[in-house]
Parts: C-alpha cells; structure tokens; sequence
C-alpha cells in the first residue's frame, strides 16, 4: 500500500469520514508527500532522545518533513489551542482532558508509557532509597534537602505537585526552588548543585550526570503515582487551519508501526519507554477523566 493509500485507509477505519479527513467533498486530496507536520512535543520526549527517532520514522514512511516545537506539556497544550501546532505528544491527562472538553483537540490516543524517578545525589543526604515517592518527598522536606521542580507546568510538575499534595506537604523555603527549564536541563542543574528533583526514566537515562536514582521499580511496574503516560492529540481543524490530514497519519502512525520502534528503543542499552497501543491495557488509569 502507498503512502496516500495507507492514509485513507487511516482515516477510512477511524470516527471521521474520508472526505473530514483527506480533503473536500470534490474528492480532492491534500499532498502527504513533501508536506510539514509541526508537533508539539513534551521537553522529555526530545530530551531522552526518541522524539528524533520517532520523528525519523514518520519521515521516511510518508516522505514528509516534521517540525518539533519543544516545550513542557502546559506549553504544548497552549500552542495548539492558538492553532500554532498540528498535533501535541503530550504527557499530563488532567491538563489533557482540559484541552479536550474546551475542544481544541480531537481523537486523543494512548502512545507508550515509562515512569518517573526520584533521583538526588548518590550519598542521599535525605535518606529516601527504597521509600515510596511519598515517604521520600516527606523525607526531602523533613531534611531541608534542596530539590529542584520545573516549575512550568508541564507533564513532569504536574505530578510532582501532585505526590507533594499526596504527601501532605506544601514545599516551600530555601530549599525548594524552580527552575522553570526543561527537564534535562532541570536535571543537571540538580547535579550541580546536589539537589533531589522528579525526572523521566527516558530522560534520565540520557543525560549524563552523577545522580542516582533513588525510588524506581521499573519500567514495566512502577507505582502508581510515578506511572506517566504519553498521548498524541491533533488540533481540532474545526477550530483552526491545521495540516489535519498528517496528523491523523502521524496519530496511525505512532499507535501502529511505531509501537514496534518505541518497544527498540533504548538509551545505553536501557529500555526507556515501553509501548501502549497495542497493550492489553492501553492507558494507565491513574487518573480519570473527571479528574
């Protein structure tokens, strides 16, 4: 099947006609081939470095050229919403169905999985290996430890703020700070400065630093408050003009045969996401949509 081929047949099997998806009702399609689809991606998906992969991936099977826009999930959300973007790869569902009951988004689909890690410096001033994320962010706090957040609404500091209120403390003082950067950033000022912060597997494993992580059971079975999700959503083309028809072959792409591609992919030999689509379970459900 060519590539325009599978792009009907994409949009064929899915909630929206072909002529929704493809193009106008004289049965005319827009160009697949050459075109630019422009994402809107999550820091930790470029950071751990299979954004490139994955967007490598989507060229060569369509012969059309990806544009990544880099910035935490809020960020992400808000450039879709002002129809700066074509899709959003995402990873931060309140914010996520936020988007989506205002109808900037549309077709919302579960991509791969990994898990957060507590990471500080390896003599772990605070004492919280082998504690659950609850037990350790109360440990940072007791101890004055310095920790690091993001600070920008992204996927990454929405859950942090969220194990904080889990965890009955409000962080505060001079040993909580922001940083407001991304997540590899964020990362390795921690490891300049000897702080605790929350960070990605994906992103972790691929920014050298001399950190160690401190909570994790692993890719395949963490808990519940450090399961992370990533989703692929398009812009509504109702709401404004977006190369629509490539991000639905991006959206098929990315729950087909880039499953394959995200289960390969690894950062020194680790595995650092782990694929959904095809899961018997496809979407974590740490968080409900009424959320």
């Amino acid at each position: 099947m060519d590539r325009r081929g599978y792009l009907r047949a994409l949009c064929a099997g899915g909630a929206l006609s072909l002529a929704g998806c493809l193009g106008g009702s004289d049965g005319t399609a827009p160009g697949v081939a050459d075109g630019t689809l422009t994402v809107a991606a999550a820091t930790t998906v470029h950071d751990s470095g299979l954004l490139a992969d994955l967007s490598a991936g989507f060229e060569d099977a369509f012969g059309a050229s990806v544009r990544a826009v880099v910035r935490g999930t809020g960020a992400a959300l808000r450039t879709a919403s002002d129809g700066d973007c074509d899709a959003v790869l995402v990873h931060a569902r309140p914010l996520e169905d936020e988007f989506l009951r205002a109808g900037h988004g549309v077709n919302r689909r579960a991509v791969m999985g990994n898990d957060f890690l507590v990471v500080g410096p390896s003599d772990d001033p605070a004492g919280v290996a082998d504690r659950g994320p609850l037990d350790a962010f109360r440990a940072i706090a007791a101890s004055d430890t310095p920790f690091l957040s993001r600070g920008d609404r992204s996927g990454t500091h929405v859950r942090e703020r969220r194990i904080w209120e889990a965890a009955g403390v409000e962080p505060g003082g001079d040993w909580y700070r922001e940083t407001g950067q991304g997540m590899g950033a964020t990362l390795v000022a921690a490891d300049e400065t000897g702080a605790y912060t929350l960070v990605d597997r994906g992103t972790f494993l691929n920014t050298e630093t001399g950190l160690a992580a401190h909570v994790a059971r692993g890719l395949d079975d963490p808990p519940d408050l450090l399961r992370n999700e990533y989703a692929v959503i398009p812009t509504n083309p109702a709401r404004h003009d977006v190369a629509y028809a490539l991000a639905m072959a991006f959206v098929g792409y990315l729950t087909g045969p880039a499953q394959k591609r995200i289960a390969a992919f690894r950062v020194d030999g680790e595995p650092a996401f782990r694929p959904l689509a095809r899961s018997e379970q496809p979407e974590f459900d740490q968080y409900a949509p009424s959320e």
